[in-house]
């Protein structure tokens, strides 16, 4: 398959796919004048990779769960990740509720809620910080 057709099926861009092939995450089976061919099963890799990022993985953690042979992906750093996702949810949970109850909260300032301010000494002290891979609730890279 060319890079364009995996490109289209995938939904990946091929500037993506070349960056993935740099990283060993994929790799070519040869070129047909300039554009890099790529065999089938291409896509259920990528579909690996993708899963992978959505649950909050690397690239540096997915390519080590990649071989040759296929992934080799180990139970406890699956386990390990849901338990970070259960993390995750907790805190997003939290915001999520002090948000619907700042937006109902009859208070004359938010800042004079006493669940909002609760809300914010937990922020304050690190209790609460989502972060992602881009920009966290946090404010800052991640």
């Amino acid at each position: 398959m060319e890079i364009s057709e995996v490109a289209k099926q995938s939904g990946i861009p091929a500037s993506t796919l070349r960056y993935y092939e740099e990283r060993g995450l994929i790799r070519s089976t040869g070129r047909r004048g300039l554009r890099r061919l790529f065999e089938p099963d291409v896509l259920e890799r990528l579909g690996l990779i993708s899963l992978g990022r959505a649950a909050g993985f690397t690239l540096d953690e997915i390519a080590a769960m990649m071989s040759e042979e296929g992934p080799r992906i180990e139970r406890a750093a699956l386990v390990l990740k849901a338990e970070e996702l259960d993390e995750k949810i907790r805190q997003l949970t939290i915001m999520r509720d002090g948000l619907r109850h700042a937006a109902k909260c009859r208070a004359p300032s938010h800042m004079e809620c006493p669940s909002f301010r609760r809300i914010l000494r937990a922020a304050m002290t690190g209790r609460i910080s989502v972060k992602d891979r881009s920009m966290g609730l946090s404010g800052r890279k991640s």
